[in-house]
């Protein structure tokens, strides 16, 4: 049960850290050759502001497990909606409207769910 316990709790973050690596990326269009490097820079940081919320609930859902995961959950849940609706009316494809919720959205919502597993596993060992 311990090795499980162990398992669950770095899981969670190990995911949630390569989810707002790939989150972070899409930062990377805030470089363009028609804008001085000042502009660029400003842009990037800019793009980055998820990346910062993403980075302070994963500090929250490290100390506080429970309401980290559902924070996650709700973040994943709740900004699956505009994602969708941006792909769809960008695209005209609900196919990759979904795809995109998916590969941006699910991974968060996951996370979330196994940062409440640990919180479950953790409380139950002690218990036992």
């Amino acid at each position: 049960m311990e090795n499980l316990v162990k398992w669950f709790h770095w899981i969670p973050r190990a995911l949630c850290i390569g989810a707002i690596l790939f989150v972070s990326m899409f930062a990377l269009d805030a470089f363009s050759p028609g804008l001085t490097i000042w502009e660029q820079v400003r842009d990037f940081l800019i793009h980055l502001i998820p990346t910062y919320v993403l980075i302070l609930v994963l500090w929250f859902a490290w100390v506080k497990e429970k309401w980290g995961g559902l924070l996650y959950i709700a973040i994943g849940a709740v900004t699956s909606v505009p994602v969708f609706l941006l792909n769809y009316h960008r695209t005209g494809s609900v196919w990759i409207g979904l795809g995109i919720v998916f590969l941006i959205n699910v991974p968060f919502i996951m996370v979330g769910a196994l940062f409440l597993i640990s919180d479950y596993l953790k409380k139950k060992s002690n218990h036992s």
